[in-house]
This record gives C-alpha cells, sequence and structure tokens, in this order.
C-alpha cells in the first residue's frame, strides 16, 4: 500500500510545509505513464493553493531525485469524504467507521469488504460485513478508503 522510497523522500518536505502525508498512489496508465496521486491533510483542511503549494514542492523534489522511470502525472490531493486508509494508525483512528478494502488476493473467495471496522489486532484489521466478521491481514491490503455515509 504505501510506496516508502517516494514517502521518505517526500515526506519531509510536505511536513516542512505545515501538511501530513497521508500516503501516496501510484497508478500505472499504459502509454501515458504513471499518475502519482499524494495525499494531504492538515487540521485546517485542504484548499487548492494547499494542493498547488505541495505540488510545486514536490515537482521540484522529483525533477531533481527522478525516483520515477518514464513519464509521470503529479496530483496533489486532500482526502476527501472517502478519505483513504494507507497506515494501520489511519486505520485505528477510524474504528467504528464503514470502510471499503480490497485484497491483493482473494481471503475465503472474496477480495472485496465494505462494512464498519471494529479493531485492528496483531495486523489484522476487523471488519464487520452483513453480521459477520472478517480479519483482513493489513499486508494484503491493496486499497482502502473510508466510505461516505450521507
Amino acid at each position: 500500500m504505501i510506496d516508502n522510497k517516494l514517502q521518505e523522500l517526500l515526506a519531509p518536505a510536505i511536513t516542512a510545509l505545515g501538511y501530513e502525508l497521508l500516503g501516496i498512489e501510484r497508478i500505472t496508465q499504459g502509454k501515458r505513464g504513471t499518475l502519482l496521486r499524494v495525499f494531504i491533510d492538515c487540521d485546517e483542511g485542504i484548499t487548492l493553493d494547499d494542493c498547488e503549494r505541495v505540488s510545486h514542492q514536490v515537482s521540484g523534489i522529483l525533477d531533481v531525485e527522478d525516483p520515477i522511470v518514464g513519464k509521470y502525472i503529479l496530483e496533489v490531493s486532500s482526502p476527501g469524504l472517502d478519505r483513504p486508509l494507507f497506515t494501520l494508525d489511519h486505520f485505528s483512528r477510524f474504528v467504528g467507521h464503514k470502510v471499503s478494502v480490497k485484497l491483493r488476493r482473494p481471503l475465503d473467495t472474496r477480495r472485496n469488504f465494505s462494512g464498519v471496522l471494529q479493531r485492528i489486532e496483531n495486523n489484522r484489521i476487523f471488519i464487520v460485513v452483513d453480521q459477520t466478521e472478517f480479519a483482513l491481514p493489513y499486508e494484503q491490503i491493496e486499497r482502502a478508503h473510508l466510505v461516505a455515509d450521507f
């Protein structure tokens, strides 16, 4: 889930600007290259100006360090209502909330789970889906996010 090399490279600069680096998604888009999506947050919320400020800083770092092979598109984003969950700490902040989780490999023939996050124990995410509790191994999570409740 986490691109540790990029995280280590970008986190200090983003933190110095006053933001939290939530996580980074790297999405291969064939001939168009790679989409590099950087999620940031702060207590006051994120504005377009914040995203532009971080984008400018991150672009400079990526130009100098050149950690991505080939073409890429940089996108800096707020977490939004369907906040992505990248770390165990992120999961622990949202116990009791509805989440959607996609696993890398099936667990009991399924990869997608959407339900209420119950707890985190021993690197497992416990989620209740239709009154059944599942223990999802953290290292098998491909993608996870909050589900907005309206």
